[in-house]
C-alpha cells in the first residue's frame, strides 16, 4: 500500500522537524464550538495534525459537525482517531485503519476492520494502516478495548510488539497509556518501543504528557511524535501547546 498525501505529510514533517505533536479532540467531550476553539489554539499553538476520536460516544452527527467546524477553523490534517466502527466521517482528511494488537477480543483485532473496511472506502479519505498498544494503566481505552496491557516495567515485552507490528505491515505504531493517565510511559518503555520500529514504522506516543519537560522526555527515549488530549481540554490551551510543541521540536531537531 502507497503512502496518501496525509501519511507523505507525516513524512515531511519527521524529515523537517524530526519529531511532531498531535492534538487529540474527543467530540464526546468537546465538540462544535469549544473543539472548533482548542482546534484553533492548537494549530496557533504549533499543533502539526488534530485528532479526532475518543472510546465512547465520538460518531454520528456530533463527529460529522465537530469535524466540520474544525475544518472551517484550521488548515492542518484531521485524522480520524476511531474507538469503533463508528467513528468514522466523510469529513476528515484521513483515518488510521487501527488494530489492537493486544486486545484479548477479537473484535477489536480483526472483526471490526473488517465492518469497517468497505465504509472506510467509500469515504475516500485516507488510509493509514495502524497498530495500537496499549500500556498500564491504560484508563477508559484499556477497559473498553479489553487490552492485556503491556507493563510498565516490561521493555522486553514492548519490543516483541513493537517489532510485531513492524512485521505485520504498519506504517504507524501508536502506543497509549489512556487518556488521563497520571504519569507518561517509563524511558525504557518507549525506548524499547522505538528501538523495534527503527526507521521503518513511525511510532506515536500519548498518554500522561502534560509538560514540556515530560514531552521532552518522551521524544528523547525515541518516540516520533506525541499525541496530548486531556491536557488540551484544561484552560491555557494556547499556552500549553505552545510549550509542549517548542520542547517536542527542540528535542526532534536534534535529529535531524
Amino acid at each position: 500500500m502507497g503512502f496518501g498525501k496525509v501519511e507523505k505529510y507525516y513524512r515531511q514533517k519527521l524529515e523537517s522537524d524530526g519529531a511532531m505533536l498531535f492534538s487529540l479532540i474527543d467530540p464526546d467531550k468537546c465538540f462544535l464550538e469549544n473543539a472548533q476553539k482548542i482546534a484553533k489554539q492548537s494549530y496557533e499553538g504549533g499543533a502539526d495534525v488534530i485528532l479526532v476520536g475518543g472510546s465512547i460516544g465520538a460518531q454520528g452527527s456530533v463527529l460529522d459537525e465537530t469535524v466540520k467546524m474544525i475544518k472551517e477553523a484550521v488548515p492542518l490534517p484531521i485524522v480520524l482517531f476511531p474507538g469503533n466502527i463508528s467513528g468514522i466521517t466523510t469529513y476528515a482528511d484521513a483515518i488510521y485503519f487501527m488494530s489492537l494488537l493486544n486486545s484479548r477480543d477479537v473484535y477489536w483485532m480483526s472483526t471490526a476492520q473488517i465492518q469497517a473496511a468497505p465504509v472506510v472506502e467509500r469515504t475516500r479519505i485516507d488510509v493509514i494502516p495502524t497498530t495500537y498498544v496499549i500500556i498500564e494503566p491504560g484508563e477508559a481505552v484499556g477497559w473498553i478495548g479489553n487490552a492485556n496491557l503491556v507493563p510498565r516495567e516490561r521493555p522486553d515485552l514492548a519490543y516483541a510488539c513493537g517489532l510485531a507490528a513492524k512485521y505485520m505491515g504498519a506504517h504507524i505504531l501508536i502506543t497509549d497509556s489512556g487518556s488521563g493517565a497520571p504519569l507518561p510511559a517509563p524511558f525504557k518503555l518507549i525506548s524499547a518501543f522505538a528501538k523495534a520500529c527503527a526507521q521503518d514504522t513511525m511510532y506515536f506516543y500519548g498518554g500522561g504528557v502534560r509538560t514540556p519537560e515530560q514531552a521532552t522526555e518522551v521524544i528523547k527515549a525515541g518516540a516520533m511524535g506525541i499525541q496530548v488530549g486531556a491536557a488540551f481540554e484544561e484552560e491555557k490551551t494556547l499556552e500549553k501547546v505552545k510549550k509542549i510543541s517548542e520542547a517536542i521540536k527542540k528535542e526532534g531537531k536534534k535529529r535531524v
